[in-house]
């Protein structure tokens, strides 16, 4: 279904924060369907912790959790040495409007919880915004390591 290299995939590990059981496992069944392997927190404080804990490759924050606030998980995984490099990416069904003030926070991407239900091909973009955020932190990682 997805035009992604599944072997890369499978070293990528998502942290999916959603505390909506139904998205939740929506959202987790599409990303293991891609081949990623996924945790998950269902609050900000949850979220914040595994990031630590985990050192997860890429986090999928939703905005409106219980706890803290995505701009608040944000702004706490800034404040880690440990956590400040992991990209973020904002699954949200607050309108685009916020992305600058997100950007600001430390979010790199922004994706609507929407285009997942109406758009057809919603899946495969979010997989491919997935698969090219991996990649590009790999690549990053790598010219880092060898600096």
């Amino acid at each position: 279904m997805y035009d992604c290299a599944q072997e890369d995939l499978l070293s990528t590990t998502i942290l999916l924060v959603e505390d909506n059981k139904m998205q939740k496992l929506a959202h987790e069944r599409i990303l293991t369907r891609a081949g990623f392997a996924v945790i998950c927190a269902v609050d900000g404080a949850e979220a914040v912790q595994m990031a630590l804990e985990k050192s997860p490759d890429i986090i999928l924050l939703d905005m409106l959790l219980p706890k803290m606030s995505g701009v608040q998980v944000l702004q706490a995984l800034q404040q880690h040495a440990e956590t400040a490099r992991i990209p973020v990416i904002v699954l949200s069904a607050l309108p685009q409007v916020n992305e600058a003030k997100l950007r600001a926070a430390g979010a790199i991407g922004y994706f609507m919880k929407s285009r997942l239900l109406d758009d057809k091909d919603g899946e495969s973009a979010l997989v491919e915004l997935l698969s090219r955020t991996a990649r590009e932190t790999r690549e990053r990682n790598a010219a880092t390591a060898v600096d």
